[in-house]
């Protein structure tokens, strides 16, 4: 919006970079381009301000298809004017000279004409099309097609407007037909999932098996070499209980032998001892046999051979004989 200053009977415009300000003076231009500044007189001006930006506007409309399906079409055209002097001769563009506001709505004017033409366009299309055409190649389809349309349209040209871009945002069916059509589609990624759940089950299944066998083969290997161990025991045992009996055998025999030895030694000393004290003994005998019984019995009480007498009771019959003898010994 241009900004006006009114300074009693004369006022100061100054526009903006993008808009085309036009002022006719008693109905001659006065003033024309973008971004103007003039001083003018509110009683014979005439004012109108046409904006040169790219303007955007939001389409949001329903068609049928040919298999009469209700679709939904958002889209958004880009649009700006190219020939300001014949849109303001088209539309009303005026602004009061007082405050710069538009008299009017022209650019809800031509957004309308642009919303009509547009769809105009697209429910051509949308009705050479079944419901699955337009889902899957209708946002190109409508596309191009309001494009070419729109910038090839006389009305537009005709107001100087030029369309710079189409961009068709989304083409939706009802919500119900929507759900109804995504089912298989569901469904297929469902079995997709579930085979891939099966398979990955399946795996899993198949490498449990393959872990079962490895230990019930693991399980097997260490009983057999247990078995080999318990045998190859058995037989370190057997051969030391062989190797301890042949050692005991060894050892006793030896030992047999040195007591076997050890007792001829032994008897054989014996033999040489008791024969000595035979002989001995025999020759003592023999002594003996020629001494008379006195002196054997005087060298016996000599030698304590005779045991301990307590009480001596003498007899005539004894001490006679002894008497005898002492005399006839003294007397010799």
């Amino acid at each position: 919006m241009a900004d006006i200053t009114r300074f009693r009977f004369i006022s100061h415009l100054r526009a903006n970079p993008t808009t085309h300000v036009r002022h006719l003076r008693n109905g001659k231009l006065s003033h024309d381009g973008a971004g103007q500044a003039f001083w003018f007189r509110a009683l014979n001006s005439s004012l109108s301000e046409v904006p040169i930006d790219d303007r955007e506007q939001p389409l949001l409309f329903h068609g049928r298809t040919i298999d009469f399906q209700d679709v939904t079409v958002q889209a958004t055209v880009t649009y700006r004017v190219i020939d300001p002097a014949l849109a303001s001769t088209r539309l009303d563009f005026g602004i009061d000279p007082d405050t710069g506001v538009w008299r009017s709505t022209p650019l809800e004017q031509l957004g309308g004409l642009m919303t009509e033409l547009a769809q105009q366009t697209a429910l051509d299309v949308l009705a050479r099309m079944n419901l699955t055409e337009a889902l899957s190649e209708g946002m190109a389809s409508l596309r191009q097609t309001m494009s070419t349309g729109l910038r090839e349209d006389q009305r537009l040209t005709g107001l100087g407007i030029g369309v710079e871009d189409v961009r068709v945002v989304a083409v939706r069916a009802e919500r119900e037909v929507e759900k109804a059509l995504q089912t298989p589609t569901r469904e297929m990624v469902q079995q997709a999932a579930d085979k891939a759940t099966y398979e990955r089950r399946a795996m899993a299944v198949e490498r449990e098996r393959s872990i079962a066998e490895n230990e019930l083969q693991n399980q097997i290997e260490l009983a057999r070499r247990e078995e080999q161990l318990v045998t190859q025991r058995g037989q370190n045992e057997r051969q030391r209980a062989t190797e301890a009996a042949a050692a005991g055998r060894i050892e006793t025999e030896a030992a047999a032998s040195r007591k076997r030895a050890l007792s001829e030694a032994e008897a054989d000393a014996k033999r040489v001892i008791g024969a000595a004290e035979a002989a001995a003994e025999k020759a003592l005998l023999e002594a003996y046999a020629e001494l008379d019984q006195a002196k054997i019995l005087a060298m016996a009480i000599k030698q304590g051979a005779l045991p301990e007498i307590g009480t001596l009771n003498l007899t005539p019959d004894l001490i006679t004989p002894l008497l005898t003898r002492l005399t006839s010994g003294n007397q010799a």
